[in-house]
């Protein structure tokens, strides 16, 4: 525990909601009764945390923005694959509890896993710290990184893409919505590109359209 509140930067109060958030469901559900609860709970409030300290930031940061890019910019910051590079500075895996059959298939490896973990965290020093040290942990390993390399903003990434692809004759560039998670509300599209039959990268965004706009972003990183 005390590693992890090295790495992480905040020492608790009550190390049990940090134990909370470090349990998988595998866990909890093999260890029923002695395990205590999953991080299942924890993890919807931290994305609630995050998304609030990520816009809260992108409002005041960049005042002439408009609001189709701030979303887009901030399911970029947010996504799956930002928040398992921050459990990977934080070795999180490694700490986390799992069961088994979860821990012989790789589960500490996992991105998916690692990245809801890290939105546990995240709620964990909200409710034994206040929002105070949560936006300082959200800062420190998303933001201040992001603010080193936004560049980006005004880019149209699905045009740069087809600009790209074109270069080469024959080939073929698909945009795919593959699904879409939440209430109507607060609807998540996924989008895959794909270059001749080939996956190339995902992204999600708050509508279809900023979906492939995040999709395309991913794509040029992976190409370039």
């Amino acid at each position: 525990m005390e590693t992890l509140e090295k790495a992480i930067g905040y020492a608790f109060k009550d190390r049990d909601l940090l134990r909370n958030a470090l349990t998988h469901s595998s866990y909890s559900n093999e260890f029923r009764g002695e395990a205590g609860p999953c991080n299942e709970r924890l993890e919807f409030l931290g994305d609630a945390v995050l998304g609030f300290v990520t816009a809260e930031y992108l409002y005041n940061r960049f005042p002439e923005l408009p609001e189709g890019k701030m979303t887009r910019l901030r399911a970029e910051l947010v996504c799956e694959r930002s928040l398992s590079r921050v459990a990977e500075k934080l070795e999180l895996g490694r700490h986390l509890l799992l069961g088994r059959g979860e821990e012989s298939t790789g589960g500490r490896t996992r991105p998916s896993i690692n990245a809801d973990a890290v939105e546990a965290v995240i709620a964990a020093v909200f409710l034994d710290g206040g929002l105070e040290p949560a936006a300082g942990f959200i800062h420190k390993f998303i933001l201040d990184e992001f603010e080193a390399g936004n560049a980006h903003l005004d880019r149209d990434a699905k045009s740069e893409l087809q600009e790209l692809v074109q270069r080469k004759s024959g080939q073929l560039l698909e945009y795919r919505h593959v699904g879409e998670t939440g209430p109507d509300h607060m609807k998540v599209f996924s989008v895959e590109v794909w270059l001749n039959g080939e996956l190339v990268a995902s992204g999600e965004g708050r509508s279809k359209k900023d979906a492939e706009q995040h999709a395309a972003l991913r794509a040029l990183e992976a190409l370039q």
